[in-house]
Parts: structure tokens; sequence; C-alpha cells
């Protein structure tokens, strides 16, 4: 027989084992070693203990050398101790049985001479985390409460936390709550006091919903004499446990203002801390101790100035960026307070865009009558920025300056001037800022009509800027004379627009200029309500038909409804309601001032992004394409939110069924439109004799439409391949290769929305559709789905993103054709299917 191998230190490297037999070598060889003391074993079991490591770290199952790990672990080397603690952490959990191992070697070690060994062993002791050992763990807590090293001690607080996720019942019985107390009052160790306080604020939370007495002990941790204890020890505790005690003094309820005023002179010297998370907690404390003292409350913006500001000029960036997401807080509440540190805000070159942006939000809130010209100046720089983003946002900027600005003479010359440097992405943004600035300043019309006249409307490609085009087209019509044949090549266009946004505003503004010179615009409105009583989006197809029926009822109704005279807008509406900036407040120093929303809004079900797709469809997900994904109308929503519609607009796009017709122009004489068209009135009908109203607007528009519509013919069937296949990834490159041929909306049936309780039921019955489904997800209100279809005998593949709104009883969505003419086909067979789905 031969012997076995000697054990050689310069083995293969850990990461790449030899093989299977790799494990039983060391299992093998970890044996030999387990009773042996001869001089060197230790280092031997050194190296073995590593690769043991090494393995687990790397994902392989190591778990067989459990016992030997074990049994080698009776040694005086911390070293190995350590390695063997953190080993059998890893697989207790998993491996109960094998636990039970580990359960002397662990107690025998907590009654070590080294504290080092004992703190050690308890705290691997408390980390199996295995409910059948908890009757294990009671005696060597209590011992380590009661150590005397502060190692130990320090231990054993955050054990007895780790225990009550164990067992509950077994932590409160054992009455450690009031142990940890006692020591918190009473250790001369400041981290002793930090994990206790950390241990009896959640254990104490937790038990508040159980136990009267529980929330009676947590209030002592609000009383006087506590707060005071601590904050007298503060300068004793390292940075993680001075931001526990003040996040819970930050909860504290002073009985006056002398208790109040004692408090920051305890905490003044914290305002200078290198740390900026004690910084900021520090000033959380000031502003909400003084809430109820408003002169007091501005005294502390002006203190607490200074140390922000330096917190932010210094670290790496994503500090600067949580510093000044707060920072960007206190300036929304008080910028008036800020307005002279505006240079603070200047944006340099080296730093990231997401620092830039908050920036340049924060000079937007600063600005004043005083400051006003500097930082239009500068961020007229920005706009010149190779950066495009960043020169977006500065151009967003000045015109968000310009509207809450009383003398905007200069500002308006200034984005005038950005019209001229001929540049897309500036003249998209400034036309969308100078449609707002009209708006509410429409005495500056003349200027501002006389330079966006001599913008083409081909060389305007992104949808918020051609709308805020066409705007101004129906709008000032009478004064843009060429405003009726600019909308006319755009109607002649209308198949290769793909946003349905520009479609509405085209169908509005011609409406618009036909009402201001119907001559001139009496063919292009024909046109303009075909293309929309023909298009496939059902909101350019319900505006198209509305203003067919507004026209064939009565022409002083249209104009009441598309151009009612209204006074310029005052004051603009807000993102945000005071509500949740307040919500906002009261959690800083936390996620929510970063995320600039209430932590209910991404930690709740509720509000967290509804769809999670499985690891299988890759990086195919929500944000994919952020613009395509949105849902139709919600995209169309928060297209127009920056319009930030008046209260007499609002109601005005309620009455056009869509969001974005918020349209504004002076009243005019109605009377030569009537003659024109010589419509009849439904309060005086026609004789007998004399044909319908409808057929006189079919005449005059040439759209050659009759009272009873003869139906369009049915569309080309479509086969699809019964047997499709298509990967992820695959999918994946297509969807983001090819453009959206048909973006639409549907009703789903109310059998089809019950059905939906269990999303699988749809998935099969497409299935038998022939479109199968790649990824799903999401939960009731809205969920999602990507399938995909093939044409019958080709290769020719439809991807489809479907959202389905339960509580609305509506789906949505877009198809991507690799053959577009055939598109229309497939569209027709989806929503034939969908229609059908639940119905028995």
């Amino acid at each position: 027989m031969m012997p076995s191998p000697a054990y050689n230190p310069r083995s293969p490297s850990p990461s790449q084992p030899s093989g299977k037999g790799e494990v039983s070598d060391l299992k093998m060889q970890l044996r030999q070693l387990a009773g042996s003391r001869a001089p060197g074993t230790d280092d031997a079991k050194r190296e073995l203990f590593k690769k043991v490591i090494s393995y687990m770290t790397i994902g392989i199952d190591v778990s067989s050398v459990f016992s030997e790990m074990v049994m080698c672990s009776a040694t005086s080397d911390i070293v190995l101790k350590k390695m063997c603690y953190l080993y059998v952490g890893n697989y207790a959990k998993n491996n109960p049985d094998l636990s039970l191992l580990t359960i002397n070697f662990l107690q025998r070690d907590c009654k070590d001479e080294d504290p080092m060994i004992r703190g050690l062993a308890l705290r691997s002791l408390c980390s199996l985390r295995v409910a059948n050992l908890v009757e294990y763990l009671v005696g060597p807590l209590a011992s380590g409460l009661k150590d005397s090293n502060n190692y130990v001690r320090t231990v054993a607080a955050i054990g007895v936390l780790k225990l009550y996720h164990i067992s509950s019942s077994t932590c409160v019985d054992a009455d450690f709550p009031a142990t940890l107390k006692h020591l918190m009052l009473n250790d001369p160790d400041a981290q002793v006091v930090a994990n206790c306080l950390s241990g009896l604020q959640e254990i104490w939370s937790l038990e508040a919903s159980k136990s009267e007495e529980a929330i009676r002990d947590r209030e002592i941790l609000l009383s006087k004499p506590v707060i005071y204890y601590l904050l007298n020890r503060i300068k004793e505790f390292n940075e993680w446990a001075q931001c526990i005690v003040l996040e819970l003094v930050s909860k504290y309820v002073p009985s006056d203002s002398n208790d109040i005023f004692d408090i920051m002179n305890l905490l003044e010297d914290r305002l200078q801390h290198a740390n900026g998370a004690v910084v900021l907690a520090t000033i959380k404390v000031f502003l909400q101790l003084t809430l109820s003292m408003t002169d007091v409350h501005q005294q502390v913006y002006e203190r607490i100035k200074a140390p922000l500001l330096t917190l932010v000029s210094s670290g790496s960036p994503e500090q600067s960026y949580a510093v000044l997401s707060h920072l960007h807080l206190l300036v929304m509440r008080a910028p008036f307070i800020f307005s002279s540190d505006y240079k603070h805000f200047y944006c340099q070159y080296n730093e990231p865009f997401y620092v830039k942006k908050l920036k340049l939000e924060m000079l937007t809130a600063v600005a004043n009558e005083s400051n006003t010209y500097e930082i239009v100046t500068e961020l007229c720089e920005y706009a010149a920025n190779v950066d495009i983003p960043i020169a977006r946002e500065s151009i967003r900027a000045v015109g968000k300056i310009a509207l809450q600005q009383y003398d905007v003479n200069a500002i308006v010359d200034r984005l005038l001037q950005f019209l001229e440097m001929e540049k897309d992405y500036v003249t998209a943004e400034t036309l969308v800022l100078v449609k707002d600035l009209l708006r509410k300043y429409p005495q500056w019309s003349q200027d501002c009509i006389a330079v966006v006249g001599n913008i083409s409307s081909k060389n305007v490609q992104e949808p918020k800027a051609k709308a805020a085009l066409i705007w101004m087209l129906g709008e000032y019509a009478q004064e843009m004379q060429d405003a009726p044949y600019i909308l006319e090549s755009l109607i002649e266009n209308w198949e290769e627009e793909l946003s349905a946004e520009v479609r509405l505003h085209i169908l509005t503004a011609v409406m618009k200029c036909f009402l201001k010179r119907p001559p001139e615009t009496q063919n292009a409105l024909g046109a303009a309500l075909a293309a929309g009583l023909a298009d496939f989006h059902q909101d350019v197809h319900d505006r198209a038909l509305l203003y067919y029926r507004l026209l064939q009822y009565n022409v002083s109704v249209a104009e009441r409804v598309v151009n009612p005279p209204k006074q310029a807008v005052s004051v603009f509406a807000d993102t945000q309601s005071s509500e949740i900036k307040d919500r906002i407040f009261d959690e800083f120093n936390s996620l929510s001032v970063v995320y600039q929303k209430p932590s209910y809004m991404f930690t709740d079900k509720e509000y967290r992004g509804p769809f999670a797709f499985s690891e299988d469809v890759g990086s195919l997900s929500i944000g994919v394409e952020s613009s395509d994904n949105m849902p139709v109308a919600q995209r169309v929503e928060a297209n127009d939110q920056d319009l930030l519609l008046s209260t007499s607009e609002k109601e005005e796009s309620k009455r056009a069924g869509y969001n974005g017709a918020a349209y504004s122009a002076p009243a005019y004489d109605s009377a030569a439109v009537a003659t024109q068209l010589d419509l009849v009135s439904i309060d005086n009908p026609p004789p007998a004799n004399v044909p319908s109203a409808s057929f006189a607007i079919d005449d005059i528009f040439g759209l050659g439409l009759t009272s009873q519509p003869t139906p369009a013919p049915p569309p080309p069937t479509l086969e699809l391949n019964t047997k499709a296949l298509l990967n992820p990834n695959t999918f994946q490159q297509k969807w983001r290769q090819l453009p959206i041929s048909l973006s639409q909306e549907m009703p789903v049936s109310p059998q089809g929305v019950a059905a939906l309780t269990t999303p699988q039921t749809l998935l099969r019955y497409l299935q038998g559709q022939s479109i199968h489904c790649i990824a799903s997800g999401g939960q009731a209100p809205n969920f999602k789905f990507f399938f995909y279809a093939q044409k019958a005998n080709e290769s020719s593949n439809y991807l489809v993103e479907c959202i389905i709104n339960s509580s609305s009883c509506k789906a949505q969505f877009k198809i991507k054709a690799e053959d577009p003419s055939t598109a229309e086909a497939f569209s027709t067979l989806f929503q034939s299917a969908l229609s059908k789905f639940g119905s028995p």
C-alpha cells in the first residue's frame, strides 16, 4: 500500500482546482493534520484553510470538509481560528445538523483566556442563525455582557440583537434588553454604549407592536436624562456611533427654548467635524429643534451654510453630490439666504454630469434681481458647452429664471440669440422655452416671432420642439405670413411623423390658422382632418373627429373651444406638492433627499417600479428605452408636464380629450368664417330639401365623407408561424435596432382582466394564437409583457411590448416589425386575440 502523498505548500492556485478530487484531497490532508502536534502543523493548516476559504469564495461547495475543519480548530493560532469561524458561519445556516459539531468548540473558545478569541467565538456563535441552537447562545451571551474586556462586551451587545432576530421570545425571556439598558447607561466604553443603543432601538421598535412595556421602554430613550447623558459623551464615540446618537436626538422633544439652546451649544463643534455624515446628522438636529422658532430657524440656515459649502468642495464627487442634495433641499426652502453665495454653485469642468445638473437647479433657485445678470451670463457659457446634456440643462435653467423674474428683457434677448447658434439641440430646447415665455409674456410675441419665423420646420426634429414651433404657427398665424404654408408642408409629411404629440399639435394649429385665415388654410384643414380621422393613434383620431363635429355643429362653438380668450399665465404650477417637500425635509439626512422623493415612494411595493424581469432576459428591462417603455398616455402627459398648464387651460384640455391641448389666442370676428363655410346651426335646422351641414363640410374640405361612411375594407389576413423561436439576446438586439411601427391603446374585457390574476393564463392563450412571450413581470394594477411572433413561411419577426392596466381595463402596446408594411395587419391580429382573452 502506497503512503499518502506529503502535503506540498506550493500546490496549484486555489482559484483553479485541478478537478473533482481536489476537495477529497483537502479532506484527507485536513484529517491527517487534525490530531497532529508536530512542529509546523499550524503552518500546514494555514495553507489548507486558505485553500478551503478560496474555494468557498469562488462558489465551490466545500461543505464536505466541515467536520475536518472543526477538528483542526483545536489550536491557539488566532489566524486559524478566524478562518475556521468564517467557514463555519458560511455553512452552518444551510447545514443545521453539521452546526451541532461547532457548538462545543465555540463554547469552549468563549471561555478562552485571550479576549480576542472569546469575542471572535461569541460573534461566530451568534452568527450561526440556527433556530434549534438558541439555547446554547444564552449562557455565552450572558457571560459576554459581563466580560471584563470591552471588545467582548461590544460583540455581546450586537449578539443580543442577532439572538432577538433568531428567537425574540428567548431574548426577552432572558431579560437581555434590560441588561443592554444597564450597560448603555453605565459602561465606560463608548463603543459598548453605542452597540447597546443600536440594539435597544431595534428591539424595542419591533417589540412595541406586541407590548406596552416596550413602548414605555422606547420612550425612555427619548427622555431628557438619557439624551443629555449621550450628548455629554458624544466626543468619545466614533463617527458611526455619533450618527446613531444624533439621529436619536433629532426625535427628542425639548421642554423649552433653554433646552433647545443647551443642545445646540453642546453640538456646535460637531458642525466642524471632518465626517460629512456627522455634519449632516447635526444639521438635522438643529433644523428639527428650531422648526417652531422662525427667527432661530433662519439663523440656523445661516450657521449651517458654511459647513455645507465646505463639504461640497471637498471629497469625492459622490460625497459632494450627497451633500449638494441636502443643500439643494435647503436652497429650495430658503433661496434668499443662499442668494449671495451663488458662485459656489458654478460648475467646474471636471465635475460629473449629476453634480452639474444639481448645481444648475440651485442656480435657478437662488436667482434674484441682484444676481440674475451674473447667473444668466454664466449659464449662457454652459449653453455653448461641448457636453450636450449640460448645454440643454443650462438653456432650461435660463428659461426658468426668465419665467420667475419681472425684468426679462436681457434674458429674452439671450434666449433669442440661442436660436442663432444653429445647433439642433440648442434650437430645440430654446423653442420649448420661447413657447412658455410667450404664454407668460405675450407682449414679447413680436420680437420672438420675428426670430422664430426664420427657423425651418425641417431643421427641428425633436417632438417637443417641433410641437412648440407648431403651437406658435397656430397661435400667431396672423403675424407669421407663411404659417398656413408651413403647416401644409407638415401635413404632407403626416405619415412620416412618428410622434403623436406632434400630430395632435398639427391638428390644433391648423384649426386655429383656419379660423384666422380661412381661404389660405381651407385645403390644409381638410387634409389634416382626413389624415387625423385615418390615424392609428386613438388620441389623434379622437381629436380630428372632435374638430370635425365641432365645425359640423357650429363654427362659433368651435372657436370658443379651440381659441378661447385667455389671460397670460401668471404663475406656473410646481412639479412637487408642498406636502411632499415637507415630507422629504422631515427625512433629512436620508436617501429621500438624494432621490428627491419620500421614502415610501421607493420602499413600499405600491410605489416601487412594478416590473421585474427574469434573469434569462438579460438586460431587457424597463430601462432599455426609457422614453419608449413609458406607456403612451403617461408619455404624452410627461412631455406636457413642463408646459405647466394654468387652470383655465387644463379645463380646455379636458374638453379636447388630451393633455397637450392648451392653446390661447385673441378673439376674432367669426362672421366671415361662418359665411365662408355656409354651415347650418343646430338652432336653425335647414329645410328638408337642403343637404345636411355635414355634406357642406365634406365638400368644402374635400373629405369625401358621408353621413353613413362605407366601412373600411378588411385588412389582409396574416398567417403566423406556429413554431416560432427567438432567443432573448436576439430579441433584445432587434428591439434596440428596430423603430416603432405602431403604438396603440385598446380596451381589455373585464373577464380578461379577471383572468390576469394568473398572468400565465394570458401567455398560454396567446401562444395558442402563435404569439409567444419572452419576458413578463409586474403586479396589479400594471402588468408588462414582451411578445414575439414570426410571419409564416418567412423569417420576418414582430416584437411587441404590452402594458395592461387592470384598474382601467386598458392595454397599451407598441409593435416593432421587420416588415413595416405588415405591421397594421399584425396589429389587427394581436388586438383581435387580446380582445377575446377571457371570453368563454
